[in-house]
């Protein structure tokens, strides 16, 4: 199960945003809020990405000096927005359902991964053991990373979320 919802996750959170855009019933007032939450779970995530060498090393600099997994904490914070905006209780469960399992299983897979292909150094990390790098944000590599898919994400959602309400 672990498996499959790490493979499915961006797929399953599609099939889930037209349920939940469905039972939507946004309010300008709820959906500035939701749409405030987002921004600030998408900038820890571009700040994060732009930190980030992908399976080519245990990054500690950024927000990984911090967080041991900034991508998904920014993702939860999208997420609670989402919620937010979508003013409706049905809505907040799926979403944080979705994000409890699917993020959960994904945080496993990949902590399973880097201790296979950096062992000690990814456990030393994980007790914060080690000193952070002072590498700088790369835009460059945010985008190498495709953060601006996530991007493109929340402003379609949340553009949705807004025709809504003046339907």
């Amino acid at each position: 199960m672990r498996r499959f919802l790490t493979r499915f996750r961006v797929a399953l959170g599609f099939a889930l945003a037209g349920l939940v855009l469905w039972l939507a019933q946004p309010t300008w007032t709820l959906w500035l809020a939701g749409f405030g939450i987002a921004i600030c779970g998408e900038a820890l995530r571009v700040w994060a990405a732009g930190h980030l060498e992908k399976s080519r090393e245990v990054t500690s600099s950024g927000p990984y000096r911090f967080i041991r997994h900034p991508l998904y904490a920014g993702s939860t914070l999208i997420g609670i927005g989402l919620a937010v905006a979508a003013a409706h209780m049905v809505v907040a469960l799926i979403v944080g359902m979705y994000l409890g399992l699917t993020l959960t299983a994904a945080r496993r897979s990949e902590e399973t991964h880097l201790r296979e292909k950096f062992g000690d150094a990814y456990d030393a990390y994980a007790e914060k053991r080690t000193s952070p790098m002072t590498r700088r944000f790369s835009l460059s590599r945010a985008l190498y990373n495709r953060e601006h898919h996530t991007i493109a994400g929340l402003i379609a959602g949340f553009a949705l979320l807004a025709a809504k309400i003046g339907s």
